[in-house]
């Protein structure tokens, strides 16, 4: 069996996801390959799986022609499935929802998808994220729906020994955007920093994925707080050196925060947890499927800086409780997140749809 995922660029969670599930779907015995709209910072990240750059109906006809797909994935895209039908593709088409930002983003473009679902589309998979699946239930009803947790590479995703940064580091990784919050960010570490002025802040990010307009007010508040001399500005670091900064944050005594709005799975946090670092995150749905509250993780609620302040300080200098949720998050995300069950799920999914005997 052969099947091809499409997406618009390969960044964030979404090139996370395809890189891990086509090389474990390839040892289930399914040949997966990966589609992009246009090149992206992700395609650093390459692996042995076929990964295609491709826009125009000609290339796109192109590659449909040649490797003649038992099943199309389509993430996000809700234009892709009638594309794809217009080019002659006669498979299965699965809608896949993964990062569809704040709840009212999902919710247009939920409603704005519906003929299109109606028209051109087998069936949906979501991940376990009460919003998304409220939305399909409730939106559309008539559509077969499949729940698959996402997986993580907790082998790849571990604590690791580094060297020591001299200061507790407050690790932030998104994009500059509406729905990564970062804004609260700048708010809470400002504050932190004040608390304790060894503090200093990482911020990974991707510039070509950034709203313009949100790079000239991150500048602005930067000065403003007085903090360009207290920030480490990473850019398109490959996902591959994670674990180290991830570890390298953990053994500082620092945390990593997570501030969005709405996540549909939350990938950089997860694998902050994999690797041992202690997480400050809103509660953005996604991530509940691996953040309890002073067991694996912390909660703050969004807008409530203080509260958040509190959190983190508690989470650096309560050794006892920081330790007991590093033990927890990573042995939970080692249960919980494995490649083989999304493997599983996935070969189930197929068969339902009488794709896989």
């Amino acid at each position: 069996m052969k099947v091809l995922f499409t997406f618009f660029v390969p960044s964030g969670g979404v090139d996370t996801l395809n890189r891990l599930r086509t090389a474990v779907l390839k040892r289930h015995g399914i040949e997966a390959h990966v589609l992009y709209l246009y090149p992206g910072s992700g395609l650093q990240n390459g692996t042995g799986t076929p990964v295609f750059t491709a826009s125009s109906d000609a290339e796109i006809k192109e590659l449909l022609d040649q490797h003649q797909y038992d099943a199309i994935i389509v993430t996000s895209d809700i234009s892709m499935p009638g594309r794809l039908r217009g080019l002659g593709y006669d498979g299965r088409i699965i809608f896949e929802a993964q990062g569809l930002g704040t709840r009212d983003q999902a919710l247009e473009t939920i409603q704005m998808a519906i003929p299109y679902l109606q028209a051109y589309c087998d069936a949906a998979v979501i991940p376990p994220t009460d919003h998304l699946l409220e939305m399909f239930i409730h939106i559309c009803p008539w559509l077969h729906r499949f729940v698959i947790p996402n997986m993580l590479d907790t082998q790849t995703f571990s604590p690791l020994k580094v060297d020591v940064p001299p200061y507790p580091v407050i690790a932030w990784v998104g994009r500059l955007e509406h729905n990564k919050n970062w804004q609260e960010y700048l708010h809470i570490s400002s504050e932190i920093i004040r608390q304790i002025p060894s503090s200093r802040m990482w911020m990974f990010h991707d510039p070509t994925l950034a709203n313009p307009e949100d790079e000239v007010f991150f500048k602005h508040m930067l000065a403003e707080k007085g903090l360009e001399d207290r920030i480490g500005i990473f850019v398109n670091v490959p996902h591959s050196q994670m674990p180290t900064f991830y570890s390298m944050t953990a053994e500082s005594g620092g945390l990593m925060l997570s501030t969005s709005l709405l996540e549909g799975f939350g990938y950089a946090v997860a694998e902050a947890i994999s690797c041992g670092c202690p997480v400050l995150s809103t509660d953005s749905d996604g991530v509940r499927s691996f953040i309890t509250h002073n067991k694996t993780g912390k909660f703050y609620p969004i807008g409530q800086v203080n509260t958040a302040v509190s959190e983190a300080i508690d989470l650096m200098q309560n050794t006892k409780l920081r330790e007991r949720i590093r033990t927890q998050g990573r042995q939970h995300m080692s249960i919980s997140f494995s490649p083989d069950r999304y493997a599983t799920s996935f070969r189930e999914m197929m068969t339902a749809l009488r794709i896989f005997f």
